[in-house]
């Protein structure tokens, strides 16, 4: 038997797109030998569809286009596909999550997920009734059985929810010989090998091969990685990473799979830097990094977080979740503040990476405040990335503003009213550009930030995109060591100039400032916020570890009193076990009990 899995990268609602999608892998597949073709879950409408399934205009779209695919895909070859269908009980939620096997112009199998996350970023029991009962189906002297992603999830011990079901068990009792796994699973560094560990043990335990096919693409703050394989025994054939592909495989019981081979060619770019070429990993890369990581030791910086295949997997994934989100949302340009600071440069590295240099616009505004070395760094960055640079000085906003506010100030001594009034000046300038120019704005600020809430409410959070959101500052200055290095193999020079690196972090809203006069070390912060939001430590139990504990107190309180920040700030690109917004949602008026 030949299979195919055709990771596609769905947009949420976009029911013609998506069939036309389905429709032109399965042709291709077709055309390669395929007897059946899988696509992920819920690929006809898109995952995920939240609220939307309220809509009763949704659910004709999504029935619609599932009697169009029946009647427009070949003959000869069983397709598998997600959709959204109703119950067909009359007790429990209205819907179900299912997969349908589409043969010759009509369904000919169904099956219904059983398990329904409700934790990190999944809320499907809100909508969705799980299976009651489980069948395999027949196809070339197989008997193809059918788990959808957390059907196969309940294997690892690792939820926050312990399931009483067991799907994947079912369908070995009812002599399952072929396991198929329809998911969309979304991306953190380091979730691919859970998925082959995940899949190594259900093989293991049932003497059953595997297929598992991922979506790809980013809709809104999730992010899903691809990724597709084939698994039996020791031997994996894997798609390709954050693009679409179809991956072809043989199949029979004595060889398992074989001769498997990519279709589609994932146009995957490089660093879209002016005369640019393709990255290659080789021994110049490595040579390069490891003496970048040297240097970086010898000054005292922390310790790189990423080997260099973890760093460009973080890449690749928030340059796809920032491509995605303007090409989803309507927008073809993008633009950011660039203050001469690691974080907005590193967002505009990914944004130029993802838009193209010629769809990006980086807007400096320097204050009296604003350091003649970092308008510099700012500029530098802007030239090597090629994209449009504009200089916009505050200054005479902010004498305006302090003029008009002098009256009411009463001549209170300079403090945290006017560092804030210079983001929001800054806001205001960033958003009317994306309001003249269709632009989508991006706002800069890192994990670590947001945390602790050093942000400006109508200032440095506005933006419709938080892209390096989910990433500590630490992780922050690993990415961007890791980029220079890479492209200093390339081009022979970094990309992002050493002085952002190197100096100290500073919002540069008063004289003299730096980060660390209001936070704490940030490789001391990022330890302990790890301890906090992954391991829902409370503050005794992170002193516990070996920290201080008034320092653990201080930590959590304020992470907890930001929470209000949080709410009205824009998503974020998810790209760790547990990000801010839909992964951990957290009543702003509460008892900080934790400490």
């Amino acid at each position: 038997m030949r299979v195919a899995l055709a990771q596609i990268n769905s947009t949420i609602g976009a029911f013609e797109v998506n069939a036309q999608k389905i429709l032109d892998s399965t042709r291709r597949a077709h055309s390669k030998g395929a007897d059946l073709v899988l696509f992920p879950e819920l690929a006809v409408s898109g995952y995920p569809p939240m609220d939307l399934l309220d809509q009763t205009a949704f659910l004709n779209g999504n029935n619609r286009t599932l009697t169009t695919l029946c009647a427009a895909l070949p003959a000869g070859i069983t397709a598998g596909v997600g959709f959204v269908n109703r119950n067909p009980r009359q007790d429990g939620k209205p819907l179900v999550n299912s997969y349908a096997l589409i043969q010759n112009r009509k369904i000919v199998f169904e099956q219904t997920k059983t398990l329904l996350p409700t934790y990190d970023v999944f809320d499907e029991a809100r909508n969705f009734e799980p299976a009651a009962s489980w069948e395999v189906f027949e196809i070339c002297g197989e008997r193809l059985g059918i788990a959808i992603c957390e059907d196969v999830w309940r294997e690892t011990g690792m939820l926050h929810t312990r399931y009483a079901e067991d799907p994947v068990r079912r369908l070995l009792d009812k002599g399952a010989t072929l396991l198929a796994v329809p998911s969309a699973s979304p991306f953190y560094t380091g979730k691919h090998q859970e998925r082959l560990h995940l899949a190594q043990r259900i093989a293991a335990r049932g003497n059953v091969p595997i297929m598992y096919v991922n979506a790809v693409g980013a809709n809104d703050s999730i992010v899903f990685d691809g990724r597709s394989f084939c698994l039996a025994n020791s031997t994996v054939y894997s798609a390709a990473a954050f693009a679409e592909d179809l991956l072809l495989a043989d199949y029979d019981r004595e060889r398992a799979f074989c001769c498997c081979t990519s279709v589609v060619v994932p146009q995957t770019p490089a660093l879209l830097l002016p005369n640019d070429t393709q990255a290659r990993r080789g021994v110049a890369e490595d040579t390069a990094e490891s003496a970048a990581n040297e240097e970086a030791e010898a000054r005292g910086a922390p310790p790189p977080l990423y080997n260099n295949d973890e760093s460009f997997e973080l890449e690749e994934a928030l340059v796809m979740g920032i491509r995605d989100y303007m090409a989803k949302c309507g927008f073809t340009q993008v633009h950011l503040g660039l203050s001469g600071g690691i974080d907005s440069a590193l967002a505009a590295y990914l944004a130029v990476r993802a838009a193209g240099a010629e769809n990006v616009a980086a807007l400096s505004m320097p204050s009296r405040f604003s350091s003649q070395g970092s308008k510099d760094d700012a500029a530098e960055l802007a030239r090597n990335l090629g994209c449009r640079y504009e200089t916009l000085p505050i200054e005479g906003v902010f004498t305006a503003f302090l003029e008009t506010l002098a009256p009411v100030f009463g001549g209170r001594p300079f403090d945290l009213a006017e560092e804030n009034l210079q983001a929001r000046i800054r806001g205001s300038l960033l958003m009317a550009y994306s309001n003249k120019w269709n632009s989508m704005l991006l706002t800069t600020g890192n994990k670590s930030e947001l945390a602790m809430g050093y942000c400006t409410l109508y200032g440095d959070v506005n933006g419709a995109l938080a892209p390096i959101g989910d990433i500590f500052k630490t992780e922050v200055f690993a990415l961007c060591r890791a980029i220079n290095s890479r492209a200093t193999a390339q081009t022979g020079k970094p990309v992002i100039p050493p002085a952002i690196i190197e100096k100290p972090p500073s919002a540069e809203l008063r004289p003299n400032q730096k980060d660390e006069d209001s936070l704490p070390p940030y490789n001391l912060l990022d330890e302990i916020l790890r301890l906090y939001l992954f391991e829902n430590l409370s503050a005794p139990e992170i002193a516990a570890r070996g920290y201080d504990l008034e320092l653990a107190v201080h930590i959590v309180r304020t992470v907890a009193r930001a929470e209000f920040k949080r709410r009205q700030s824009p998503p974020v690109l998810k790209v760790s076990p547990r990000a801010f917004g839909m992964g951990r949602r957290m009543p702003i008026a509460r008892a900080i009990y934790e400490v």
